[in-house]
């Protein structure tokens, strides 16, 4: 098999081993359904209970507050659409210009029922700012929604602040942390949110997993009807290897927060060290507050995606925040949110590295870009 040099975390993460070494009996042997009366039903019930206490235990909530999900874009749907449709009559919600799309699509879903929507932008450095919620929110709205950090050019948004102003005005706060649950320190009891979305995936869980996590005070609706799993709230039957999977993730990567982000960092700057010494030029998007190994660059007059086929025939994957079609260059939504000047945005690469990544890749992508652009 061709070995790769693996730089798109931010898009999907491997799998830890101690994961797939708890999940792997709930595939094989121990494979009852939790919601079962006998037996064999009693390890996966156990397995379910322990995964919810481990993975509240990891973000500061309650068990009873942890529901199990498909992942990031179903906890996004069921949060949105549920708050606001959870009764008669329409209702304002106020979002962001530059969330993920499970995040605008919903949005977008909603204005079409004749609901009213409001997009903050986020300034050059992809922050939204307090202040512009203060000046957008009114005692009409209903839900906020603003994410944790933005997944193509990692900016972390002030939550704790945005939450507050929510709810001086009796709205609810709900977070995309799909991006970020795992690599930095959440507790959502202190920050004040009320909804969080997470996928496993992007911390080294199982694809096809994820949580919604609900402050007890919130009526959200149930997802889909059915039977009484997951309190009454989400029928259908539990995927027990998957949860177990992700909660050994999250404990893991929680474990070792700090030494994963320090490693990441240093790696990190290694890359932007030497990159700078090539003498090429180029932007790092996003501002001071970023996620870890999270690197977003703008190359002024070269073609993203031209970029990302060429690293991908060394062997090196990243990711672009453009894509070209048969007319023209598309620039993505969060490009275009920031206002990256259009020679930049043209140019642009996210490169997501974790913790399995060594300095033998940085290396590589550095001596491959400097290639392609030199």
């Amino acid at each position: 098999m061709k070995q790769y040099v693996y730089a798109d975390n931010a898009a999907t993460t491997k799998l830890d081993k101690v994961a797939f070494d708890a999940m792997s009996p709930f595939l094989m042997d121990e494979y009852g359904n939790a919601s079962q009366p006998y037996a064999f039903a009693r390890s996966p019930k156990k397995a379910l209970q322990e995964a919810r206490e481990t993975i509240a235990s990891c973000i500061g909530a309650s068990p009873d507050e942890i529901f199990f999900t498909s992942g990031g874009t179903e906890s996004d749907n069921w949060a949105i659409k549920g708050i606001v449709m959870s009764d008669e009559g329409n209702h304002t919600i106020i979002t962001s210009s530059f969330e993920h799309h499970a995040v605008l699509h919903s949005c977008a879903a909603l204005e079409r029922k004749g609901h009213r929507v409001i997009y903050l932008r986020p300034d050059d450095n992809g922050v939204i700012s307090a202040n512009e919620l203060r000046e957008k929110i009114t005692e009409d709205t209903k839900l906020v929604s603003i994410m944790f950090a933005n997944n193509e050019i990692g900016s972390i948004q002030p939550i704790e602040d945005l939450c507050k102003i929510a709810h001086s005005k009796g709205a609810l706060f709900h977070t995309d942390a799909v991006q970020a649950v795992g690599h930095v320190k959440i507790d959502v009891k202190s920050l004040g949110i009320d909804m969080m979305s997470a996928s496993a995936h992007k911390f080294n869980g199982m694809k096809g997993c994820g949580f919604l996590y609900v402050h007890k005070g919130c009526q959200l609706p149930s997802y889909a009807d059915g039977g009484s799993q997951e309190s009454g709230h989400r029928a259908g039957t539990e995927n027990i290897p998957g949860i177990v999977a992700m909660a050994t993730a999250l404990k893991n990567n929680c474990s070792q927060l700090d030494e994963n982000k320090d490693r990441i960092a240093r790696l990190e700057q290694e890359l932007l060290r030497q990159l700078k010494e090539t003498h090429i030029p180029f932007l790092r998007n996003g501002g001071e507050s970023i996620l870890p190994g999270l690197v977003s660059l703008s190359f002024p007059g070269a073609d993203g995606e031209a970029i990302l086929h060429r690293m991908d025939l060394m062997g090196i994957c990243i990711s672009t925040g453009s894509a070209c079609n048969s007319q023209d260059t598309e620039i993505s939504h969060v490009l275009k949110a920031i206002e990256l000047n259009e020679d930049y945005a043209k140019g642009t690469i996210r490169i997501s590295l974790g913790k399995y990544n060594t300095m033998e890749d940085v290396d590589k992508i550095v001596r491959g870009l400097e290639k392609i652009l030199k």
